[in-house]
């Protein structure tokens, strides 16, 4: 379910809830990078927000060892300006037939109810959530003015070390991300993240004074976590991944070789959510695994298209299998061991039916098996009264059930497990996994990959 929409979230959809990147701190504090923004009429606040930003720059420098190549312009923002920011974002960088798909994908997935609106809930999150942001095309930083300045400091270092991230790296390469590779973007971005958000950690426990005078200012005007606590956990979560475990990864490299080592990460990026969870993995070089998809759609029918195809990666499959088996350790172990899938989804515009096809590679046959029996596991869960199951030669690497939406197959095949939810009637289950199993051909992308 990995995505996300220009501005960002999903492109295509994990990277979901980075539409300009949204920040929700430990705290619960918001900021927004923006990415495609206009220079705001000036703001009555915004002369107290040009002397903070030269304060908290100098300290934000010496924390993070990069120099200040070029003082920041800054200023504040009303709520107002925002919000017409996020919108404006929202529709240059997302087509309505990109919104459209990654919303159907999301409940395809099972991770989203059916009456969810993607559109809406992004705008409605990050208005909620919304303090500062930093523009990596107009190098600009604005705070919202109404927000007090004193106690968002901690908020202004992490968007700061933005700034000097754009300055030293370069962040405007991460705007036109390649399509169908949402899993990779999902490490790049936790690593940006991760990178700030250490930062900002360390510039409260410098001097401890700023966390009280942070949570009395989110105290005085009164924040709210309204639309996250009620977005869908898969959401929830994926927007708190490149903070939470951005940093701890961060933190890793830190351990391992100081600020160096994180700067250099910016030239050998991470490749995937699993190098972010397993670190190891990255100081490895553990390449994810390509997977040559084909598109089924004519074997679908005439009125059938493709209309979404990414990456999943370890962090989403986490997710992906715990939405229903609510075992978190379990879910994290059958997801561990993965290495490299791709999937599609695919609408018949005439009936309006969603096929959903995967195909995931792992480390092991054991890893395939465990990842299998969970996802069986997930499939009964999912779908209510399921009549029993066709009968195969082999319940270990083979099984169908036939639901409301269409059936559902799984085939695990040595190291490898393809898909299928939704199959139309008329169409062959078999004769759409020998495509796929005919038509991959796995193989190792380059061991580092360059932007």
């Amino acid at each position: 379910m990995s995505k996300r929409i220009r501005p960002q979230t999903p492109r295509r959809l994990a990277l979901l809830l980075l539409v300009s990147t949204a920040l929700v701190c430990a705290s619960g504090v918001g900021a927004v990078l923006a990415q495609r923004t206009q220079t705001a009429t000036v703001n009555p606040k915004s002369a107290a927000v040009v002397a903070a930003t030269a304060e908290v720059l100098t300290e934000t420098s010496e924390l993070r060892k990069l120099p200040v190549l070029r003082q920041v312009r800054s200023g504040a923002q009303s709520r107002a300006d925002i919000e017409r920011m996020i919108i404006k974002n929202l529709d240059e960088d997302s087509s309505p037939e990109e919104m459209r798909a990654s919303e159907t994908a999301l409940k395809k997935f099972g991770l989203a109810p059916a009456e969810f609106k993607l559109r809406a809930f992004i705008i409605n999150l990050l208005t909620e959530q919304v303090a500062g942001y930093y523009d990596p095309k107009t190098q600009e930083f604005y705070l919202a003015d109404w927000i007090d300045i004193d106690g968002q400091k901690p908020v202004m270092s992490h968007e700061l070390t933005h700034a000097l991230q754009d300055q030293h790296f370069n962040l405007r390469r991460f705007e036109k991300w390649p399509k169908g590779d949402s899993d990779a973007e999902l490490a790049a971005q936790a690593l940006v993240e991760g990178d700030a958000t250490y930062v900002m950690m360390q510039y409260i426990v410098r001097n401890p004074l700023r966390a009280l005078a942070m949570m009395k200012s989110i105290t005085a005007n009164g924040a709210t976590t309204e639309q996250i606590d009620k977005a869908p956990r898969a959401l929830r979560e994926t927007l708190l991944f490149p903070y939470e475990g951005g940093q701890t990864f961060a933190s890793q490299l830190y351990r391992k070789g100081g600020w160096d080592l994180v700067s250099k990460a910016y030239k050998e990026l991470p490749q995937s959510t699993e190098q972010i969870l397993h670190s190891e993995k990255y100081f490895a070089r553990e390449s994810p695994v390509k997977i040559n998809f084909p598109n089924i759609a004519p074997a679908l029918g005439a009125n059938w298209k493709r209309t979404d195809y990414d990456v999943n990666g370890e962090w989403s499959y986490y997710l992906i299998l715990d939405e229903f088996l609510k075992e978190p350790k379990e879910s994290r172990r059958a997801a561990a061991g993965w290495g490299g899938d791709r999937y599609a989804l695919y609408e018949d515009a005439r009936t309006g039916g969603v096929l959903l096809a995967q195909l995931v590679a792992w480390d092991t046959e054991e890893d395939a098996a465990e990842f299998f029996d969970a996802y069986v596991r997930r499939t009964t869960l999912r779908y209510k009264n399921l009549p029993a199951e066709s009968a195969n030669a082999d319940p270990d690497t083979y099984r169908t059930w036939a639901t409301p939406e269409g059936a559902v197959v799984l085939e695990r095949r040595g190291a490898q497990v393809a898909i299928l939810e939704g199959v139309p009637q008329k169409a062959s289950s078999k004769e759409l996994l020998k495509t796929l199993w005919q038509e991959n051909i796995p193989s190792s992308v380059p061991s580092s990959k360059k932007f």
